[in-house]
This record gives C-alpha cells, structure tokens and sequence, in this order.
C-alpha cells in the first residue's frame, strides 16, 4: 500500500488542471445538490491542501481565510476563521481514511492562523456526511437549510 502525503500548496497550472477535472467528475456522479465543475476563478486565491500517493493527486480541500464581519452564535466578530468550499476524494480511494487525514493535515495547519472551521455542504447523502464531520471529524452542527418540492 503507498504511503499517502499531505501538503498544503498554492495554484499551479498543473494543479489547477487536476484540480478541474476532479471537479468535472465530481459534477457527473449529481452526489451535490447543484455542484458544478470549478473554473480557474474557483481556485485562484483559494489555500489548497493535497493527498498525494506515488506523486499523484487523489484528493484536495481548499479554501479561503476569512475574519468574522459580524457576530454569531458560535463566533464573535472579529474571528479569524477558514472557510472550506470543497473536500474531495477519487471515488477508488473513498472510504480508507484519506478525507479525514487530509482534513486533519489542514487543521493543524490552519490552527495557527485561524480560531474556527466552518464548512456547508450540499450532498444528496447527508447521513453519511454528518457522520463523517460529526462523529469522525468532531466538528459541531451549527444549521440547516431543507427543503421540500411541492409542486
């Protein structure tokens, strides 16, 4: 079994291509509810984390710090805190422990500069994404948005 690395990069071409494509694949499996594929203007000044094995990319999370313009039930104004647009894993590589290690490798780097995480996600499956965030990750439930179609 290869050894998987972390790292926490900035926005090459050669990353912002990989970066696309997953992006791309990650649209076609509809797992979101309105994921669509990320364009340069998605990355660009976005702090970006790698899982590498064998000097492949197979997962990234990135990004953007920002500092509380108000407050709010968990964060005072003023907070610095990052907010994490996307986590991905290749399909052949979920489910190993690859998505928690990365987010762990970028919660130790971004404790220096930031006091929170805060993330929202869209995904059909949201049962599996709470357990992954909730019980593995310890991250807290702050709020929901649901809907219902009626019509």
């Amino acid at each position: 079994m290869e050894k998987t690395v972390f790292l926490k990069t900035g926005l090459t071409p050669e990353i912002e291509e990989t970066l696309i494509s997953f992006s791309k694949d990650w649209e076609a499996e509809n797992s979101c509810w309105g994921y669509r594929r990320n364009s340069h203007a998605d990355l660009e000044g976005r702090t970006i984390f790698l899982a590498c094995e064998g000097g492949e990319i197979i997962g990234y999370l990135f990004g953007i710090h920002e500092t509380a313009d108000r407050d709010r039930s968990f964060m005072e104004k003023g907070t610095p805190f990052f907010d994490i647009e996307e986590l991905y894993v290749v399909p052949e590589k979920r489910s190993k422990g690859i998505g928690k290690a990365l987010f762990r490798y970028a919660e130790e780097e971004l404790k220096k500069e930031n006091e929170i995480i805060l993330l929202s996600t869209a995904t059909k499956n949201h049962k599996a994404i709470l357990h992954f965030y909730l019980d593995e990750l310890d991250m807290e439930f702050w709020s929901a948005s649901l809907f219902k179609r009626i019509s």
